[in-house]
């Protein structure tokens, strides 16, 4: 059966401004204009989100009538504007009906079957993790048995009664969407246009399964970098433990303990965030290396090195996430009351040995290229993971966004590695450095990342570059594509990166 579209309206620009709760009905400007006759919503259910809801589609320019089993209760709670009733005084008029009921309540409309019957039932329920594992069908497929003179139609699920009420500007504005019948599914498109999202169509019901389980991740990207980080973190505080608070119990019998809260975690915390960055960087060496190799940029990568170029940028995140706590954690260093008692000791012990001063001048110098190249590294850590937003990345064009990620990106693993080296100095060729025969934290870091910058600089090469070029402009090695690259230099340089 075949609906006219519901929404007439003219949009002035995208709805990003926050509705005003109090006067609901009032446009502010950025929602759709109220049309003569505005079109009629019903809106089952008087929770949480269909206060939300019927908020939302006032403002945007919508009728709304709620259907509740108690409207004089539940009548204050929703905007002036809409009209709260009974359940089948709702469904006379509108055309489209909005389901905000949980699905054990679904049955309870099934004495109102012939009032629904060809009308379009947009389905917003979410289940919870058991019951999405308990029912083998989704809320949307079983709402869909239960009324099958209807067009069931799944969508808004995944937007939260906050966005509905604060505009998308502060969620997430895509709304996916699934129905089995294509007019119903564009009625509601338009209807998810006028109220200032973006419809993203899913397909047909079978859909709303995996539409249901996508409220029920919880940072399914992340998942991998977390527990990468948390290893990382594990075994650099373990290794810096061993040495830098068992040995002198051990050999010296000094009690150190008291640095495991501030003292070993900042000394844990630029390892990881310092190996974590080079793992940003080493699936491109490695993908570059697999396609000079193999002579083509068409044949796939393996699984485990897809899938960590796909994790780049949470594990770039978590990166900075670590330098910017090393950054605090190193300014919180001088509160220490053992730092003080530190400083005190040394002032006895030079005053005792009759020493007017203990400037040394290596030391000095040391310590301000170590912090500056600090800085810097953690400055450009900063930009990166600005870009990374979605908000700025969609301002910025194709090479921009690479020259960032890319070029800064790893300028940014090259300040860090001075920054490494000036820690370290001359400690490495220091016997007493290596506590039981283990070497300084900072010689195991730097493993990766020089392997990485050694590996770009080989790529620089013309012999390597102008072959890995021609290899993503699409030339194969013994292939039926074959051609030399233009003289200009500049044009060659655009080729993308891995």
């Amino acid at each position: 059966m075949s609906h006219q579209p519901v929404v007439d309206t003219k949009m002035s620009e995208e709805m990003d401004k926050p509705l005003i709760s109090h006067r609901p009905v009032d446009s502010d400007g950025s929602l759709a204009e109220v049309p003569s006759e505005a079109p009629k919503v019903g809106i089952m259910g008087s929770g949480d989100f269909a206060r939300s809801l019927a908020t939302r589609l006032v403002g945007s320019g919508f009728s709304v009538v709620v259907g509740s089993r108690n409207p004089k209760r539940t009548a204050g709670l929703f905007p002036s504007a809409a009209q709260v009733t009974f359940q089948e005084e709702a469904l006379g008029s509108p055309e489209v009906i909005f389901v905000a009921m949980f699905r054990e309540h679904y049955s309870s409309l099934c004495s109102l079957s012939d009032q629904l019957a060809g009308k379009i039932l947009v389905d917003v329920s979410n289940p919870t993790e058991q019951e999405h594992l308990q029912h083998r069908e989704s809320n949307a497929e079983y709402l869909a048995s239960l009324f099958p003179t209807c067009s069931v139609v799944k969508a808004f699920n995944v937007i939260s009664a906050w966005t509905l009420q604060a505009g998308p500007r502060d969620g997430n504005r895509q709304v996916p969407i699934c129905s089995d019948q294509p007019e119903a599914k564009r009625t509601v498109s338009e209807m998810v246009h006028a109220m200032g999202f973006t419809p993203v169509d899913m397909g047909s019901l079978v859909s709303a399964r995996e539409v249901e389980a996508m409220p029920l991740r919880l940072l399914p990207g992340w998942k991998v970098p977390a527990l990468l980080a948390l290893g990382l973190l594990v075994f650099f505080y373990a290794y810096n433990f061993i040495r830098d608070v068992l040995h002198p119990y051990l050999q010296e019998g000094k009690n150190k303990f008291y640095k495991l809260p501030v003292s070993v975690v900042n000394t844990t915390l630029p390892c990881v965030a310092y190996v974590l960055l080079s793992l940003v960087y080493l699936p491109g060496v490695l993908a570059a290396a697999l396609q000079l190799r193999r002579g083509t940029k068409y044949r796939r990568f393996p699984d485990w090195l897809d899938h960590w170029l796909q994790h780049r940028k949470q594990i770039g995140l978590l990166s900075f996430f670590c330098a910017a706590l090393h950054a605090v954690y190193s300014f919180c260093l001088p509160l220490r009351r053992s730092h003080r008692y530190d400083l005190v000791n040394l002032a006895v012990k030079q005053v005792l040995a009759n020493k007017s001063h203990l400037w040394v001048e290596e030391e000095v110098w040391r310590m301000e290229i170590y912090v500056s190249l600090g800085v810097l590294a953690l400055g450009t850590l900063s930009l990166l993971a600005v870009t990374s937003l979605p908000s700025i990345a969609n301002s910025l064009n194709w090479r921009e966004f690479s020259f960032v990620q890319s070029t800064l990106g790893f300028v940014a693993l090259v300040l860090s590695t001075l920054h490494t080296l000036t820690y370290g100095w001359t400690r490495a060729f220091e016997e007493s450095r290596y506590k039981f025969y283990l070497p300084p934290t900072f010689t195991l870091t730097l493993l990766v990342p020089c392997v990485i910058i050694l590996a770009k600089g080989l790529f620089l090469l013309p012999c390597l570059s102008h072959r890995l070029s021609k290899i993503r402009r699409g030339w194969e090695k013994d292939g039926a594509v074959k051609f030399t690259l233009p003289m200009d230099h500049a044009l060659a340089q655009k080729t993308s990166h891995v």
